[in-house]
């Protein structure tokens, strides 16, 4: 059977807002990242939300890849104010960025008109068999971001299970 008619795998979303981690908001990001998700074939483990402490998204992170996630995308803490530590959380977790990937993202948010997405310091990467992707923390940036992801995720994914079973 081929992958891409099997589910693409186990993912996790790791939602950065302070307010939603102390519950003055609503998280609405995480159930559109997951319906998304399961929409391109993704078995969603589920939604964690943190606070925007390099502490929190490393911890959060950490445990996707220990726990086998196929994918992590966290969703939030992006751009360049002090609170926006998501891609220094993520640099310490990465085995191996993968630069294109973020490149399209920051690309395809430009062509949408999100200006804030020139600003995205979002990084894409590998930590152990785990795709990690930051992303914007918007609605839009969400959508646009799975628009992209939709076609790289699968085959990245597809090259991390090759060389699992390389090494077995």
């Amino acid at each position: 059977m081929e992958r891409s008619a099997q589910r693409l795998g186990r993912a996790l979303v790791v939602i950065v807002d302070d307010r939603a981690a102390h519950g003055e908001n609503e998280d609405t990001a995480g159930p559109l990242m997951t319906e998304l998700l399961e929409e391109a074939g993704f078995i969603v483990d589920g939604t964690v939300v943190v606070h925007a402490e390099t502490v929190a998204i490393r911890n959060a992170l950490n445990t996707a890849v220990i726990g086998g996630a196929d994918l992590v995308i966290t969703v939030g803490g992006t751009g360049v104010s002090p609170r926006d530590v998501t891609p220094d959380a993520t640099a310490g977790v990465l085995d191996r960025p993968i630069p294109g990937i973020g490149e399209a993202l920051r690309s395809s948010g430009l062509a949408a008109g999100a200006v804030d997405a020139g600003i995205s310091r979002g990084l894409v990467g590998v930590s152990g068999s785990t795709l990690v992707v930051n992303l914007a923390g918007s609605r839009a940036a969400v959508r646009d971001g799975m628009a992209t992801l939709s076609g790289l995720v699968p085959f990245v994914i597809g090259e991390l299970s090759g060389l699992e079973e390389a090494q077995a």
